[in-house]
Order: structure tokens, then sequence, then C-alpha cells
């Protein structure tokens, strides 16, 4: 799945997005708890420095892991939370028109430092699929859904609703159902069981995790038939995934048929760390 090529309009977009907001956008708050739209921004822009300074730079933070194990999921989010808050409160200080500089310099590097690898080689896991090394492609994928989901973030806090369209949604939800194999991790089920997430609008579609042998596993061949069919609107369920939603509001709204039970499992996708 490709990526790489949407990061310039992706950035060019948040960077338009931001010029045009007056000081009372800047401190809007947003459903990041306790961060305005200022500090959405900062969030981004640590977000390609950090990017960079190890993944081209091969630096590593020393205080990251201080205290915490990052080898078990909860201590890895417990290290990039404390991360986070703590870059976020120091850049506070920083005037949004140095923001909006910054974005466009780092924007432009981070694309830069992703177009030189290897997108079919294994790199890094992108944990909240799982703990295998991922494909570099995915990993390029995630790192586009986080500025995609932020940038919305943004534009629901000011009222500028945008980048809805197929072609910046698609792949998002697309990265996003490579999650729908962990939630299921735990569930016995016979080999050729089926869920079916068919995820409605312009920028929607249809796959199937299916038992085998060897564990569940993604696809999306139309004619297997599925034990369990869930369907929801595309911008449900990218809110669900990255928790902006509850399980119960997504639910509301929720078409279920076949077992319940497992189709409640779409449910629990959570494609972010948190």
């Amino acid at each position: 799945m490709a990526t790489l090529h949407l990061f310039p309009g992706e950035r060019s977009a948040l960077l338009d997005l931001l010029a045009d907001l007056s000081p009372a956008d800047w401190d809007a708050p947003t459903i990041c708890t306790g961060w305005s739209v200022k500090d959405v921004a900062a969030h981004l822009l640590g977000d390609d420095i950090g990017r960079l300074s190890w993944g081209r730079d091969g630096y590593v933070n020393p205080a990251f892991t201080a205290g915490l194990d990052i080898e078990i999921l909860p201590g890895l989010v417990a290290a990039i939370d404390r991360q986070n808050a703590v870059w976020v409160e120091g850049t506070r200080r920083v005037s949004p028109r140095l923001l909006i500089e910054l974005l466009r310099m780092t924007g432009e590097l981070t694309e830069a430092n992703f177009q030189r690898l290897d997108l079919q080689a294994l790199g890094m896991p992108v944990d909240w699929a799982g703990p295998e090394p991922a494909p570099v492609w995915f990993d390029v994928a995630r790192e586009y859904t986080e500025r995609w989901v932020h940038q919305q973030h943004i534009r629901d806090a000011v009222g500028r609703p945008g980048l809805k369209e197929r072609q910046w949604l698609a792949p998002v939800l697309e990265t996003f159902v490579r999650g729908m194999a962990r939630p299921l991790a735990g569930v016995a089920a016979p080999e050729g069981t089926a869920l079916r997430l068919t995820i409605t609008g312009e920028a929607g579609g249809e796959w199937i995790t299916l038992r085998e042998a060897g564990g569940w596993q993604l696809g999306n061949d139309p004619a297997i038939a599925a034990t369990a069919t869930v369907e929801l609107d595309q911008d449900v369920a990218w809110r669900l995934f990255t928790k902006g939603i509850t399980k119960d509001e997504a639910r509301q709204s929720a078409v279920i048929t076949g077992d319940a039970a497992l189709a409640e499992r779409a449910l629990d996708i959570v494609s972010i760390l948190a």
C-alpha cells in the first residue's frame, strides 16, 4: 500500500490550515485531552523531529526509557505519553508563526528521509498491529495516519473539515484495519471462521479476517462466507480505531449480523498506541 506520495499534500493542507487560524483558533481545545490546537501542531512537529532524529540520524533519547520497561506494551505507551507531554509543555513558548515555519521544514526533511528507504524491507514492528517486524511501507503508512488523524483533530476543533476524500482517507482506513487480528488473537474458533468488516462511504472498503491454522489472517476475498459481519460508516470507523469515540458510541450506528460475540471484536480495533 503506497502512502509516501501523500505526505507533501497532507503537509501542504496542514500548513494552509494553520496559516488561516485566528489567535482564538490556536487556543481552541481539541479532543486530545489537555491539548489546544497549538499543542497538537507542536506534537506533529515533535513527530517529525523524533522520526528524523532516530530514523535518519540514529539518535536515541537516553531519557526515553527511564524507569520503564518498553519491551512490554504498557511500558512503551507510558514512555511515549511521557515524552509527548514533556515535548508539548516545552514548545508552548514557540509562536504559531514559528511552528508553521518549522513544520514546513521538517515536513520536507521527513519526506526526503522516507524517500531513501527500502519500503519492501522488514523494519520495526508497528506495535498496535503486533510485535513482529513489519515492512517499512507499513511503518511509513502508520506515520501518514498519525499526521492525518491529528490534522483532523485540529480541523474538528476549529470547524474546518477537509481531507476526507478517498485519496486521503482510504489509505488511513486500509492501514488501520491491519489491527484487526490483534483483538481476535485470544478468540478460539475453528478454521474457516471469518469476520467481515465493511466500512461505508467514499473511502470505505471491505476486509475479511480469517481463522487459519496459524492464527487469524487479514484478507479481502469477497467470496469468503462470513461468520459475522460489522458495517461502520467511514467517519465512525477512523474515530473508533483512534479512540476518538467509545465502543458503545460506535455500536449505536454499527450494523452487525451473524455471530454477535465475534462481531464485537471488530469494535475493539485500536490502531494507535494508547
